[in-house]
């Protein structure tokens, strides 16, 4: 593909294999389908390949959606055998988060490829600084809002989570720590919502990205059968059955961790993963 040699291609492949245990595992312990794992090794995956540039971000992000599906469900099986999962929440949350995918699906059809990198960005560090310095007295209130703002904060959410290809954790755990339920109880929703998000987004990143391999046919990873629209079906199959073993085991150790461990090294991550993308954003790469 691209005029790579066979062996760069499998030191790709066996990468894929390797971040989908990784991202597997984290989406257990945080609760947030693995792409904030995924879509910045997709990003140097796919920069290798030789994807273009105006197209890499978006591929990156829908390929990420798709394979959350699985990733989410198995996660979301484990913690709510545990009896962690609030369903009033999916209960509320469901419809306008559905909304919201729909609507960012839309804008992915449309919107310049620098705009997925700022939304990431922005988001992956206002949530970083949050959950590293952790303040006990950074609070919206004291429980979880009704009506009409909490269904905001569920398109939000649903919106958010489509434009940087994650399942929807980042911002649910947010939130919920926000108002302060317990950040074990956000990490098992989050998980839970993560299946809300990545279904609709998946099949709205396919239809946002079908021009593409009409518009770069000379771009194999654009093509049938290595893609549908912006999702990668090579990168999908790759990853996603070492993340369906790795999840549950996250779900483990997130259990055995303390609240200020889980939050600190949430934390930590939201930085590295930002930075790649203010590099991108300034080099151009």
């Amino acid at each position: 593909m691209s005029g790579l040699a066979v062996s760069d291609v499998v030191e790709l492949a066996l990468l894929l294999v390797a971040v989908g245990a990784l991202s597997g595992f984290l989406a257990g312990v945080f609760g947030i389908g693995g792409g904030a794992i995924l879509v910045p090794v997709f990003y140097e995956c796919f920069r290798i390949a030789g994807v273009p540039l105006e197209v890499r971000m978006p591929l990156c992000v829908g390929t990420s959606l798709a394979v959350i599906i699985p990733t989410s469900i198995r996660s979301f099986q484990a913690h709510y055998r545990r009896g962690a999962v609030d369903m009033s929440i999916l209960r509320m949350w469901w419809q306008p988060i559905v909304i919201g995918v729909v609507a960012g699906s839309v804008v992915a059809r449309y919107a310049p490829e620098r705009l997925f990198k700022i939304v990431f960005v922005c988001v992956a560090w206002s949530a970083a600084v949050r959950l590293i310095l952790a303040r006990e007295g950074w609070k919206f209130g004291e429980d979880l809002p009704n009506g009409l703002l909490m269904r905001v904060y569920g398109f939000c959410v649903g919106i958010l989570s489509t434009l940087m290809g994650i399942g929807g954790g980042l911002f649910s755990n947010l939130l919920m720590t926000f108002y302060g339920r317990p950040i074990h109880q956000a990490v098992a929703t989050s998980s839970a919502l993560a299946v809300l998000i990545s279904i609709p987004g998946a099949l709205g990143y396919v239809y946002a990205g079908w021009p593409a391999a009409a518009n770069y046919p000379a771009v194999a990873a654009l093509q049938v059968p290595f893609a549908l629209g912006y999702v990668s079906l090579i990168g999908a199959v790759l990853v996603m059955p070492m993340s369906l073993v790795t999840a549950p085991l996250g779900v483990r150790a997130a259990h055995a961790m303390s609240k200020r461990t889980l939050e600190t090294a949430f934390g930590c991550y939201l930085l590295i993963v930002g930075s790649r993308f203010v590099m991108s954003l300034v080099g151009g790469l």
